[in-house]
């Protein structure tokens, strides 16, 4: 069994708040419940998070916002760069698998943050990331060259994109990797997107 033990109050004042953490500690100490310090403070709602989530105000603080937190954003980049690590010897099949598993939970939980913008700015990081893969999978200009020609590259942008194949990260975002390789092309391997499609 497991308690739901995470709780934040919300008021007007940083009076208000001080005097409302001094009841709220009262209270639990009523019940011989102890709040932890380290994780509890009087702070303005933009510097707190909760269950993952920020929250900010806008309209001069008639609507509330929700955001991911830094934290919870953080934790799911490094496990995209650890699903989409170009090394292991896995395709680009394998990868997506793991990643749409991973990625379809994420964008569940945080289905509620007001942020699409951010989102598709993942979505677009995620892309490179899957297209420098590709481009260290090929190995050597000759061959990345030919799968781009291949995907209806033009000769000039495959050669220019195939002469610089050592450089994964920069090539990702060549002309001719998204000629080749578009949105379309991730959406039908099963790639979910975080934000408005």
């Amino acid at each position: 069994m497991r308690y739901a033990d995470d709780c934040n109050v919300y008021v007007e004042s940083q009076r208000a708040a001080e005097r409302v953490m001094e009841g709220v500690i009262g209270l639990y100490a009523a019940l011989k419940l102890q709040i932890n310090p380290a994780k509890s403070a009087v702070a303005p709602v933009g510097e707190r998070t909760f269950l993952g989530y920020r929250f900010w105000c806008v309209v001069r603080g008639r609507i509330v916002k929700r955001e991911v937190s830094p934290k919870a954003m953080n934790l799911m980049k490094a496990r995209v760069r650890e699903l989409t690590a170009r090394s292991g010897g896995r395709s680009l099949v394998q990868v997506v698998t793991k990643l749409r598993r991973y990625l379809l939970g994420w964008k569940g939980y945080f289905q509620l943050a007001d942020t699409p913008r951010a989102f598709a700015g993942i979505d677009g990081w995620i892309r490179r990331r899957l297209r420098a893969r590709i481009v260290k999978q090929c190995k050597h200009g000759r061959k990345l060259f030919q799968v781009l020609r291949a995907r209806g590259v033009p000769t000039r942008d495959a050669a220019a994109a195939a002469a610089h194949c050592h450089r994964w990260w920069a090539t990702a975002v060549h002309p001719g990797m998204h000629t080749a390789f578009p949105t379309q092309y991730f959406d039908a391997l099963g790639v979910p997107r975080l934000g408005p499609s």
